[in-house]
């Protein structure tokens, strides 16, 4: 059986984590195996060759983001939640929480700079106007 490579906990590096969720298919990914915990490769319905789902996959495992266990002919995925949340605290969960509910939005202003507007502000300032 061949042995697949996954970094060590204290060699996982921060570059390597963002380059590897640069891509939005490798987020999506990460964000479906958070919530459906260890699932097995062909479980992922995406529209894509499984090759490139291969691709994605390793991309992610090599940057230490997800674990696959071999298991007879399948790979299993799963996150590696521990080693990510030991060695950069809090990084996963602003991963996950980045495309269901955006911690900072740009937007052009009129004079063409850019604002960034938080939006847990404007849904504290919405709350607090529902409460008048």
């Amino acid at each position: 059986m061949r042995k697949l490579y996954h970094p060590d906990r204290d060699t996982i590096q921060l570059t390597a984590i963002f380059a590897a969720l640069s891509d939005p298919l490798r987020l999506q990914l990460v964000q479906d195996v958070a919530s459906a915990g260890e699932q097995a490769c062909g479980a992922f319905q995406y529209p894509i060759a499984k090759s490139t789902m291969t691709h994605h996959v390793r991309a992610l495992r090599e940057a230490g983001v997800l674990r696959v266990r071999i298991q007879g002919t399948q790979h299993f995925l799963s996150l590696r939640r521990a080693d990510l949340e030991d060695r950069f605290p809090g990084l996963l969960e602003l991963v996950l929480a980045s495309d269901r509910e955006p911690l900072l939005r740009h937007t052009a202003a009129a004079s063409g700079e850019v604002e960034l507007q938080a939006d847990e502000a404007e849904g504290e300032m919405a709350k607090a106007e529902q409460r008048r």
